[in-house]
């Protein structure tokens, strides 16, 4: 009986730093279980509003007649493609993101946001306005 006791008690203290390990992260698709689960750390978190907010401003961009309907599909399918890749590389190592994995995506998104900001026209601004204006520099 005090071996049974022990063995429990044994199981309980090895299975809580787990159970409170897995439940620390934020699941995605826990509920679902057609979707993997994916731990959204907060690098992953940042990252993924970032693409986000890029995300947004393609279509924002659009809707200003800014850049055209292919354009703004190209613009968002790279922009899907770059959101998966940082859950897919953070779901395989518990919501972390190896540095040098995290500087590639976040390129990717500079390397977007900047597409985006030459394509709609605003990209890096010259001058300082006192000619009536700042022009798009490219």
């Amino acid at each position: 009986m005090r071996s049974l006791r022990i063995a429990t008690l044994t199981s309980i203290l090895i299975a809580l730093p787990l159970a409170s390990a897995y439940a620390a992260g934020h699941a995605k698709g826990a509920l679902d279980e057609s979707t993997p689960t994916v731990f959204y750390g907060p690098r992953l978190a940042g990252f993924l509003d970032q693409v986000q907010g890029i995300d947004k401003g393609i279509t924002d961009a659009r809707q200003e007649k800014t850049i055209t309907p292919a354009e703004a599909q190209r613009l968002h399918m790279q922009a899907a493609h770059i959101s998966q890749a940082a859950e897919r590389t953070a779901g395989a190592d518990h919501g972390r993101i190896p540095a040098p994995k995290y500087q590639q995506l976040l390129r990717q998104a500079d390397n977007l946001d900047q597409k985006l900001r030459l394509d709609s026209g605003s990209g890096f601004l010259i001058g300082d306005g006192s000619d009536g204006g700042h022009y798009p520099n490219g």
